[in-house]
């Protein structure tokens, strides 16, 4: 080879180097319904997470930071397409057999990220829909999915794990589904020979404690009926290994190159079914034990990057899509051996609710060149700002006008901003949204049940008049100060109707059955 072109050859790789220096790997872990007192690091003392604790020693842990809604699909949606959900109807709990809920030709993270060279994967849960309008078709080419709104690479729990059907889908099909035993699934009507936790109680061995009665799968009754594909079932037992395999595989593939990999963990998700690795290892029952499954997916992925020389390059992020439940639809006595655990930090509400239990969650940033590193930042930020955020981190000068609600609040991802959002939205279950600016909190009033009707006693904050809270010096939302300052409710509402623009689209149904 000439003088000229080892020349050559050399600026190319270095180019591309500083290309990659620039555009860091991102590595977003989202796990599922982990609550704020959850962590070791967040102040829960009846267990330890070293592992997600080593993330917040290496990088800032956000103490003011709220997924946009109390439940997972639009949690989800907002993530990835920088808008609340509420904006669309429809996006509510979505169904295990719904439709693909993103609409293809809109801008959302992964898209922007690929428009700068990065490669894009997600392995976990999705519950955002797969397929058209009449949903997936099961034994054929799933689609429109994920690969459809931006990801290069796609493994998939297709909703969740107390759904059918249970299999993962990869790209665009069902993993070792046997051509002949194809899938059958439905959430109206049973189908099928299979039994069910209902009609066969004896066959269970993790019972229900509400609805969550219909097919047995691995003996555990799930939501909605299927039939078939019994080579393609997952083992509950390994979807966690099953995920961190996929999760590497991903990392080694694209090493040498910007990726962006979304981890979405199953954990802490019911049913709460621990690898022999962790059950009976936290004292807390099911809940416990996967939480520190958890902690071990978190250990694996670092461990990951350290071997493939990328912790240097890759920031990674870790959070929750909701605030916790302890039932939540499985008899794990997650409630019975809670003993003085705390899962919301003592905030009021969970799961569900419009209170900040609901939507209040842990977010940890550890930054490649260790940028505030050990830190703790108070500033108020939303899930819904990934996407512009990291746009003005790798340089991508025009997002999409179809993204509404994003704000670039890089600055408070880097810890150099104290203050954060002026203001964001919550969104409970029902539908009722919160305003919240600055320390104060203002909630929608609501004609609904005091507590969530099926059973998790965790109180919904529906009330029929306004409430207002000051969240620095009640936290805990207990005192109400709306009659307090009328003029302060009437600004708030005010500002909620204004953004809300046509009204609130998006109705929640919880399906249990």
């Amino acid at each position: 080879m000439s003088c000229k072109h080892k020349s050559e050859e050399t600026k190319a790789v270095t180019n591309t180097s500083e290309e990659h220096r620039l555009k860091p790997n991102i590595v977003f872990i989202y796990t599922d319904d982990l609550g704020y007192g959850d962590i070791s690091s967040y102040g829960a003392t009846a267990i330890e997470t070293p592992n997600i604790d080593a993330l917040a020693n290496q990088g800032i842990a956000f103490h003011n930071a709220y997924a946009t809604a109390a439940t997972c699909t639009p949690s989800r949606y907002s993530l990835l397409t920088g808008d609340y959900a509420w904006r669309k109807k429809g996006t509510g709990v979505a169904k295990g057999d719904q439709g693909l809920l993103i609409d293809t030709a809109r801008t959302t993270l992964p898209k922007m990220l690929k428009t700068a060279g990065y490669k894009t994967g997600i392995v976990g849960k999705w519950h955002l829909g797969l397929g058209g309008a009449e949903g997936p078709d099961w034994n054929g080419k799933i689609a429109p999915g994920p690969l459809e709104i931006g990801f290069d690479y796609a493994y998939l729990i297709p909703a969740t794990g107390d759904r059918v059907p249970c299999v993962f889908v990869e790209n665009h099909h069902i993993v070792n589904l046997d051509p002949n035993d194809p899938i059958r699934v439905n959430y109206k009507e049973k189908i099928g020979n299979w039994p069910t936790g209902k009609e066969n109680p004896e066959l269970l061995t993790l019972k229900p404690s509400q609805g969550h009665n219909n097919t047995i799968v691995n003996g555990i009754s799930r939501i909605g009926y299927m039939e078939g594909g019994k080579a393609a079932l997952w083992n509950d037992e390994t979807i966690p290994m099953e995920l961190v395999d996929k999760s590497k595989k991903f990392i080694a593939a694209n090493n040498g190159q910007p990726f962006f990999l979304m981890v979405s963990t199953h954990d802490i998700h019911v049913p709460r079914i621990a690898n022999k690795m962790f059950q009976g290892k936290s004292k807390m029952g099911a809940r416990g034990d996967v939480i520190l499954q958890l902690d071990w997916t978190v250990k694996q992925i670092m461990e990951t990057l350290k071997a493939q020389n990328l912790l240097e390059n890759t920031i990674v992020v870790f959070s929750s899509d909701n605030g916790p439940v302890v039932d939540d639809g499985y008899h794990d006595r997650a409630r019975e051996l809670l003993g003085n655990h705390k899962p919301t930090g003592g905030m009021r509400g969970g799961k569900y609710s419009a209170y900040d239990g609901g939507s209040k969650i842990p977010l940890i940033v550890r930054w490649h060149d260790g940028k505030n590193k050990g830190t703790i930042s108070n500033a108020l930020f939303s899930q819904v700002d990934f996407l512009r955020s990291f746009a003005q981190l790798i340089g991508v000068k025009k997002v999409g006008a179809d993204v509404i609600d994003s704000q670039n609040q890089l600055n408070v991802l880097l810890g150099n901003d104290t203050v954060g959002r002026a203001s964001l939205i919550q969104e409970s279950y029902m539908g009722p949204l919160s305003y919240v600016e600055n320390s104060w909190k203002y909630i929608e009033p609501l004609d609904g049940p005091k507590l969530v009707p099926w059973g998790p006693v965790i109180e919904t904050g529906f009330q029929l008049k306004p409430q207002l809270y000051e969240l620095k010096n009640d936290p805990n939302e207990q005192k109400n100060l709306a009659t307090e300052y009328p003029e302060k409710v009437k600004d708030f509402r005010e500002k909620l109707m204004k953004l809300k623009k046509d009204g609130f689209a998006n109705k929640h149904e919880v399906e249990l059955n």
